[in-house]
């Protein structure tokens, strides 16, 4: 098998050319079948039968999703470059999320979800696909070739809540011989073809926030003789992004955003208490270790002349996607190897949260944005249940895992 060990490159575009009509349709299906977080049970049986007929052999996570090798074991004898048998290192992890978002889809297609208020508005459906067709052609190349390094397949749960499903993975063992992770994510405002990569964060830290107010309540006619909830909320809501904006290092992307608040129901009652929440967004970890104190330093602080009380609950949710250099260099050459020498874009930092970054605190790797627009159509967005995606995203996504796995 040695002598064609340099031929895997060669021939993992045919190889995937042969599984991408197969893959466009398990795509289809998944999406036609959506389940929510911790609920892929559907999804998990289905790519593992696949897996299984390829004479592979997933194994379950707790819950659902699976992990599934392929290749040599690390410390297996595998022919080095020159012909001498080597050990093989530490296995390349290539990882997918399974679970849909809890909400209609409106995309109008044949293979609309089936489920009323559950559709893949973020694209896993593609993610599962490219991983499933990276393993696929994976294992093709290494019963007729040989592969030198092994791959774990990692069809992860639950990404779209917190706690994360990242973290079933990690204490199930799922990145143990692993020495390197990658993943890909849909990006509808690149074309289909193209990645987007970036050196350090690529996505924030992504936590929830809550502060509640309260008081004894009272008239608005006398707000001096008792704690007034709604302008204290008022001040949390304005002041404390401020503070945080002056205590911690602007380069850290710090940003602190309520999405509702609520107090009361009369207009001439001042309440007895009222909460607000949001999210707390950083871009830097070292930033986000300690924001949280900052936080509730600045709340104390900002309410403390309203004699009221105040609780803060601040779930800390899932640090930043740092990508490796080395390792967001291996991703580029290998999308300029199957995507073509000008696939490549430099990509925007994100503040949305990917629990991807769970495992980047275990071992380096990186994730790029995989283009999913046609050339000339329209820019969709995720989350939304009107997203469609050009389906040659698949193959692209499964050429680009499969050759940085190979490396």
């Amino acid at each position: 098998m040695s002598a064609r060990q340099d031929d895997l490159a060669d021939l993992l575009g045919p190889t995937a050319a042969r599984h991408a009509a197969e893959l466009v349709g398990i795509r289809r299906d998944l999406h036609q079948h959506p389940e929510v977080s911790r609920a892929e049970t559907r999804t998990t049986a289905l790519l593992a039968e696949r897996l299984r007929t390829a004479g592979l052999d997933p194994r379950p996570l707790p819950g659902t999703g699976l992990v599934c090798d392929v290749g040599p074991a690390p410390g297996d004898l595998v022919p080095g470059p020159d012909g001498v048998p080597a050990p093989a290192p530490g296995r390349v992890a290539l990882r997918a999320d399974l679970d849909a978002l809890p909400l209609q889809d409106r995309c109008g297609l044949p293979w609309a979800s089936t489920v009323s208020g559950v559709a893949h508005a973020c694209g896993h459906d593609v993610h599962t696909a490219a991983v499933l067709g990276a393993g696929l052609v994976l294992a093709d190349l290494h019963a007729e070739v040989g592969l030198r390094r092994g791959v774990r397949l990692i069809f992860q749960p639950a990404e779209e809540v917190q706690p994360g499903g990242s973290l079933d993975v990690l204490a199930a063992g799922g990145l143990d011989g692993v020495d390197e992770i990658f993943a890909i994510h849909c990006d509808p405002k690149v074309d289909v073809g193209h990645i987007g990569t970036r050196i350090g964060p690529i996505t924030s830290a992504s936590d929830e926030v809550s502060v509640t107010i309260a008081s004894p309540g009272g008239h608005t006619s006398r707000p001096h003789l008792t704690g007034d909830v709604v302008y204290a909320l008022g001040q949390v809501i304005t002041q404390v992004p401020a503070v945080l904006g002056r205590r911690l290092d602007p380069r850290s992307g710090v940003n602190l955003t309520w999405g509702a608040v609520h107090a009361g129901s009369a207009h001439n009652a001042i309440p007895s208490t009222g909460t607000v929440r949001g999210t707390l967004r950083c871009l830097d970890v070292r930033a986000w270790e300690f924001a949280g104190q900052v936080l509730h330093d600045a709340v104390e602080q900002v309410v403390a002349p309203y004699e009221v009380e105040v609780t803060v609950h601040h779930t800390r949710g899932v640090p930043p996607v740092e990508n490796d250099e080395r390792c967001t260099g291996l991703l580029e050459a290998a999308a300029r190897d199957v995507l073509g020498p000008g696939s490549v874009l430099l990509t925007e930092q994100s503040l949305g949260g990917e629990d991807f970054a769970w495992y980047l605190t275990k071992v380096p790797g990186a994730m790029a944005r995989l283009g999913t627009r046609t050339p000339g159509g329209r820019a969709y967005d995720i989350h939304q249940g009107d997203l469609q995606v050009d389906e040659r995203a698949i193959d692209a996504g499964t050429r680009l895992l499969a050759r940085v796995a190979l490396g």
